[in-house]
């Protein structure tokens, strides 16, 4: 489907602009971090937060700590209103980098961000997700 086209109330499919896919990613603050890990593709939950680019996420020492930030990674975020019968997903293309002990201005602002895990345990390692692609769907879906 062409980038220019937009939704069909009909049950059609929008491509989001990369302004509505930062505002969608603002939205929420549970997304999933996915990367290779020998020949397969691992699926992580995290608690998240952005600064409108960039997804930052607190993580403890383990496989996203050691595995995420060596190669390229792909971050999703996606809802669904039953009622409405609207769905959308996000899905951010690029790399992580560990921001943990950075005392540059990107590293202390990406750090003052609001992430709270959720699971349990402690989460001192901070990844910053940056974009190289950005892009998003919405569709809706008609009556049962």
């Amino acid at each position: 489907m062409p980038s220019g086209e937009q939704y069909q109330p009909d049950g059609g499919l929008e491509i989001l602009s990369e302004h509505q896919c930062r505002d969608l990613l603002a939205a929420r603050a549970l997304g999933r971090i996915a990367f290779p890990l020998e020949g397969e593709t691992e699926i992580f939950p995290v608690n998240y937060s952005t600064d409108g680019a960039i997804v930052v996420f607190r993580t403890a020492p383990g496989t996203k700590l050691a595995q995420s930030t060596i190669t390229r990674v792909a971050f999703e975020v996606d809802d669904w209103d039953a009622e409405a019968r609207v769905g959308w997903s996000v899905v951010l293309k690029g790399v992580a980098q560990e921001v943990t002990a950075g005392t540059d201005p990107f590293s202390t602002a990406l750090r003052a961000l609001n992430v709270q895990p959720l699971a349990p345990g402690e989460h001192e390692h901070w990844i910053a997700v940056y974009p190289a692609q950005l892009s998003g769907r919405r569709f809706r879906r008609g009556p049962a």
